[in-house]
């Protein structure tokens, strides 16, 4: 397989969506019921068109797959998960240990995205530990981003404040940015920002279910 950062530079954005999604269904399905699987079996499940489905594993995947079988199984979980970085974890910190910051910290799945949240920072901490991860107050978010090299930070404080975290975060060496703050935030051009902005997707929910009761009769 081709090198995941020079895929990445060809790879289209709906395709690197898709691809979390195959690897949840790859990994729910039953193994013990055949070793392959083929597109049109995927798409049918994810409700796709087959052709896209073979496109987007042809993407990350160096085996076409075998006639009247389909791909096998065991090598796509491989081939898509070493794409997307989930067999090297990936360290982190997070920032506000409000009602979602203190529900990220207690999610033990992270890690099996290759991402393990090392501690969080807080203005002024209720508790030293959540989920057994140290919080901390900001003043020592530089001294601990240098010295442990971490370069992901999470962002759940409130929008008027997330400027300043993510200013704080990008001068300790962050280098990506998760931000859940409903705010756009400044970086230089080399930090990634992905945002989730719960708004902008309750928007496409609300807009889905107003054309899906009015279809009706």
């Amino acid at each position: 397989m081709a090198d995941s950062a020079s895929q990445l530079s060809v790879i289209s954005k709906q395709t690197l969506k898709r691809l979390p999604d195959y690897l949840n269904y790859l990994n729910s399905i039953n193994k013990d019921d055949s070793d392959y699987i083929s597109a049109p079996t995927i798409a049918k499940a994810m409700r796709l068109n087959d052709v896209q489905v073979r496109k987007d594993l042809a993407s990350v995947c160096t085996s076409a797959g075998k006639p009247k079988k389909g791909f096998l199984i065991s090598e796509l979980i491989k081939s898509i998960s070493s794409f997307l970085g989930y067999g090297n974890a990936n360290e982190a910190v997070l920032v506000g240990t409000g009602q979602l910051g203190r529900a990220l910290l207690s999610y033990n799945g992270f890690e099996d995205y290759g991402m393990k949240i090392v501690a969080a920072f807080d203005k002024l901490p209720v508790s030293s530990t959540i989920n057994n991860k140290p919080v901390l107050t900001m003043d020592k978010l530089e001294d601990l981003c240098h010295r442990m090299h971490i370069h992901i930070g999470i962002i759940t404080v409130p929008g008027p404040a997330a400027q300043e975290v993510c200013d704080r975060l990008v001068q300790s060496g962050i280098l990506a940015v998760w931000n859940f703050a409903p705010v756009h935030l400044k970086v230089p051009e080399h930090i990634l920002v992905q945002n989730e902005n719960m708004a902008v997707s309750l928007a496409f929910l609300s807009k889905h279910l107003k054309k899906s009761i009015d279809k009706q009769p």
